[in-house]
């Protein structure tokens, strides 16, 4: 049977981690049709959420694992647990599970049978279904606007916190991503497109979470700054698959 991790990078988290990864267990214990692991992967946390972590590794041993690191960093964070992943397939997904899990799956049988490189949640497609406030929906609309004027991608969502990656394309495409924080994804995403990946849009129902700790305004200045090092940066092509 095939595997598949699901890592959720954690920042102070300590009051809403374990719930979470209950609930998620619970349905990937239940509906999931590939061997399964969630992977915590703490940033740097100042509170009891590597504490919390632990616990769980503890409770509920080979379903729920840890990683620790010193420095914060989605990106960061991500790049580790990917790569070191020994899982046919990986996946993230944000600790407020504001994406409906049950999409998980679709994600991973894009990467484990589909053959897709990587797959993406979009809470842009036109089947999707979106609960948040209308500057949030201006924002992530403009931000794709500016991208796609950039690259040219056929991608629709670059922020949605719910992808998967085939574990060969993250051994190839990962050393070529340079953002350790948010603007990670986006990166990740262009440079899969361009260099000649295989891409899958996954449409998601997705619910804004009221506690979000993004910062709209900080955050677009980076975004802004890491598309324009991206436009001038050689984006390298996906291997070409030996012959038989």
């Amino acid at each position: 049977m095939k595997s598949f991790d699901v890592v959720i990078p954690v920042y102070n988290e300590e009051r809403v981690l374990a719930q979470s990864v209950e609930s998620l267990g619970a349905f990937l214990g239940e509906r999931f049709p590939y061997r399964w692991r969630i992977v915590i992967a703490d940033n740097a946390s100042t509170d009891r959420t590597l504490d919390v972590a632990k616990e769980l590794a503890g409770r509920y041993p080979g379903e729920v694992a840890w990683i620790h690191l010193d420095q914060k960093g989605r990106g960061r964070a991500l790049k580790k647990a990917w790569l070191e992943s020994d899982a046919d397939g990986m996946c993230y997904m944000d600790v407020d599970l504001s994406t409906d899990i049950t999409k998980t799956i679709d994600l991973a049988r894009a990467v484990l049978d589909e053959g897709y490189d990587l797959a993406y949640g979009s809470r842009l497609a036109k089947t999707s279904e979106t609960k948040r406030s209308l500057k949030r929906e201006i924002v992530s609309r403009g931000n794709m606007a500016v991208i796609k004027g950039l690259f040219w991608v056929r991608f629709s969502d670059a922020q949605c916190g719910f992808k998967a990656i085939g574990r060969q394309a993250a051994q190839e495409l990962l050393p070529h991503v340079s953002d350790t924080y948010w603007f990670f994804d986006t990166e990740l995403l262009i440079k899969a497109e361009k260099g000649g990946y295989r891409l899958k849009e996954v449409p998601v129902a997705w619910t804004e979470d009221p506690d979000t700790r993004v910062k709209l305004v900080q955050d677009i200045g980076k975004q802004l700054r890491g598309l324009l090092r991206v436009r001038f940066e050689r984006i390298p092509r996906k291997p070409a698959s030996p012959r038989a």
